[in-house]
């Protein structure tokens, strides 16, 4: 039989869907803090006599008390990881830069009645640092790793907000995610998830469940409330769309 090539290519038609609610990561999703994230854990890497690129590989999406808790479970306390992370958007503000087309989606959520929150695995501290600096709307509800008992992959952070927003099980709910912990830990909340390409490969996003992939928040607009019932609705542009081709 022959075979098939397959590429992926960002060129699928414009979705619209309504959900109840949006969920939204903050790193990597809303700002693109690597540079800086980089920074900060290649410091704490030498008072911890750890390898840097180690912690690194496997710390992007999940709490930075879990990581701390595998190389000094002394210093696994949230007095210390909120001091810490609470520092770095003021010391490396600079290297971070908001995704592309966070700005506009998060201004369009804040000047509507849409039931929307940011859920993320950085400290209290960190998020509002970066919301600040970066000069962002900030959401009235947040979720961050103080608030769960278990980070990312599990789905407790984003169960738990969907309950800060009044959404019940039942209801459709998006997360916008760019790790695959991050992806997972939305599937297994029951929610629908928008995976960007910003910090990992397509493949890994697509291994974790994510339902579309977009190369960034360009390609997810609110353009309205239902009227009927008070749910979001969302555009996806130029989500990810598998092709097959002639050897």
């Amino acid at each position: 039989m022959p075979s098939h090539r397959t590429h992926a290519a960002f060129t699928a038609p414009v979705e619209t869907h309504t959900f109840a609610g949006v969920l939204l990561d903050l790193d990597g999703t809303i700002v693109d803090s690597t540079d800086a994230i980089v920074k900060y854990w290649h410091e704490l890497a030498q008072e911890l006599g750890a390898d840097p690129n180690v912690i690194l590989a496997s710390s992007h999406g999940r709490r930075s008390i879990d990581t701390l808790q595998l190389y000094d479970p002394s210093k696994a306390n949230w007095n210390y990881v909120s001091h810490m992370e609470g520092l770095i958007p003021k010391q490396y503000g600079q290297d971070a830069v908001e995704i592309p087309g966070a700005r506009t989606l998060l201004a369009s959520l804040e000047g509507s009645d849409a039931r929307w929150a940011i859920v993320t695995s950085g400290t209290l501290a960190l998020a509002t640092g970066w919301l600040d600096v970066m000069k962002l709307s900030r959401p009235t509800n947040m979720v961050t790793a103080e608030d769960v008992s278990a980070g990312k992959p599990d789905p407790e952070c984003y169960i738990l907000g969907k309950d800060r927003l009044d959404l019940t099980p039942q209801m459709r709910v998006v997360v916008v995610e760019d790790s695959p912990a991050g992806v997972v830990a939305g599937s297994r909340a029951g929610c629908k998830v928008i995976g960007l390409a910003t910090t990992h490969d397509i493949a890994q996003l697509k291994s974790a469940g994510a339902d579309w992939i977009v190369q960034d928040l360009r390609s997810v607009r609110f353009i309205g409330m239902d009227g009927e019932n008070g749910h979001v609705k969302v555009e996806i542009w130029n989500s990810l769309e598998i092709e097959q081709s002639d050897p």
